[in-house]
């Protein structure tokens, strides 16, 4: 249909104008519909055309604003590609001119020991170490650093004065030491990697956080490489492969799991078993690296494990299990399917045989309780929902109550029978910890946000862009300071008082 049709009575002059200038903008299109109504059926014609129109014009104006670099097409979770104009981008021209004009660090580097493991010193989200500026509404955290960073997933660990992470670097992973004060590169070690996710649904790069201990580094690359590092020089005292090791293939979204240490071993979750000789879990001796023993004969899942008294707590693609450290013998199990196997949020201990789970993929969540006996252990199911949702952040728990992501909304829970709060406040598919009575959130888009912990209500304290782009990493946090990250940037903020 013509769009000049839409001036009804008007002249050819009138209708040329108003054509073109719907060509060119079509709500411009709407204004001679109103000035001289045509007839009821006319007008219906003419709104549909102009609607249709508009939706080619938009996706058209899209394409183009995306070709120019205007906009940006990301994936940010929830299964649908979006645009956006803030995008993370690993620049490694910008990485490798940036490093280069550091020149060398060799400063002495101190401070505590706190914040070592994936998620916190019992992967739990919480941190404890000293008090906190979070009177954010007043005034936004001092941003001490800010600097561009290689690709992948991973968080930080922070220890002496250092903090450590794993990062794509063109052809190689690599693990890096960086001065918590300045961000100064101190040291790295590389191994030629890549690991590529071929679905298009995440990213590139690798996933797992590193682990500080005893004055050592341990490391997980996405394709299985592992590696225990001096945490002062990045001096490799022992590697090995993972995978091959367990005799497991490559899971869809690599290694993703943070290695734990339990005693004098160090357990790391691997891929798919091969073959009857094949194994979801390797445990090695963490001083000399050599397999003390192999675990779960299923398809591993991507959270990190969590030690719970005496067990320690896995994920495979079809249960959750309680494990033996000590041997790896299997304890207990408990029927966990997720879609596509994608158990990512960690489990959440509230004592030692009382754990919290949650899964995104319209899974939800489960409270259990698992009573040992002299033969074997039994597990009950207090209660279940899909109040929550964990997709990729887990819970944290304050004061009697759980808080979480439900994919991208945050939900506050009663453990004891899993009644609903309250849901408010869209996040993302972020990352949260706790402090100070509060909820730190990494927001999936770059945000900080400061939410309030109390079951009463949603009451947001502040919220301000830090990074930017997709943001999927954990936040790390450790004498006061804040650690952030994604593909692109990574940035420090001063939390202390």
């Amino acid at each position: 249909m013509d769009a000049g049709q839409s001036l009804g009575e008007s002249t050819p002059s009138e209708r040329g104008q108003s054509r073109w200038a719907t060509y060119l903008f079509p709500p411009l299109g709407l204004i001679p519909l109103f000035r001289n109504p045509p007839k009821a059926g006319e007008i219906i014609s003419q709104l549909a055309f102009i609607g249709l129109y508009s939706v080619v014009y938009a996706a058209l104006l899209g394409i183009l604003f995306v070709q120019i670099g205007i906009l940006h097409v990301v994936v940010d979770g929830s299964g649908l590609p979006w645009l956006s104009t803030r995008l993370a981008r690993t620049d490694f021209d910008s990485l490798e001119q940036h490093r280069a004009g550091q020149g060398d660090v060799s400063a002495e580097f101190s401070g505590g020991v706190y914040w070592t493991d994936f998620r916190g010193p019992n992967r739990d989200g919480h941190y404890e170490e000293q008090e906190l500026k979070l009177d954010w509404d007043k005034a936004k955290p001092k941003l001490l650093w800010k600097q561009p960073i290689g690709g992948g997933y991973a968080s930080f660990v922070i220890a002496r004065g250092l903090a450590y992470t794993i990062e794509q670097r063109r052809e190689f992973e690599t693990v890096a030491a960086y001065d918590l004060k300045t961000g100064h590169e101190v040291w790295t070690n590389s191994w030629k990697a890549r690991f590529t996710e071929s679905e298009g649904m995440g990213g590139n790069g690798p996933r797992s956080t590193p682990l500080w201990h005893d004055g050592r580094v341990y490391a997980l690359g996405a394709l299985g490489e592992f590696r225990c590092l001096d945490a002062v020089t990045g001096t490799n005292i022992w590697n090995r492969h993972a995978l091959n090791d367990s005799m497991a293939t490559q899971l869809q979204f690599g290694c993703t799991a943070s290695p734990i240490i339990v005693d004098d071993k160090v357990i790391v979750p691997t891929g798919h078993p091969a073959g009857k000789h094949g194994h979801g879990v390797i445990a090695y001796n963490r001083t000399n690296g050599e397999p003390a023993w192999q675990s779960v004969k299923e398809k591993i899942a991507y959270a990190s494990p969590v030690l719970a008294g005496s067990q320690l707590l896995v994920f495979s693609g079809l249960h959750f299990l309680g494990l033996e450290p000590s041997d790896g013998r299997v304890l207990w199990k408990h029927p966990w399917n997720v879609s596509y196997d994608n158990s990512i949020a960690q489990p959440l201990v509230l004592d030692d045989n009382k754990f919290f789970i949650s899964a995104g993929y319209g899974q939800g969540c489960e409270m259990l309780k698992i009573r040992p006996g002299k033969e074997s252990h039994s597990v009950e199911s207090l209660w279940r929902n899909k109040f929550l949702k964990n997709k990729f952040s887990s819970t944290v728990y304050h004061d009697g109550y759980l808080y979480g992501l439900d994919n991208n909304i945050l939900v506050c829970l009663d453990p004891e029978t899993g009644r609903k709060q309250w849901k408010d406040g869209r996040y993302g598919y972020g990352q949260i910890l706790l402090a100070q009575g509060h909820i730190i959130i990494m927001c999936g888009n770059g945000d900080l946000a400061l939410v309030k912990a109390s079951p009463d209500e949603q009451i947001e304290v502040a919220r301000f862009a830090a990074l930017n782009g997709k943001t999927w990493n954990h936040p790390a946090l450790a004498d006061g300071k804040l650690l952030i990250r994604n593909h692109s940037e990574m940035a420090c903020y001063d939390l202390a008082p």
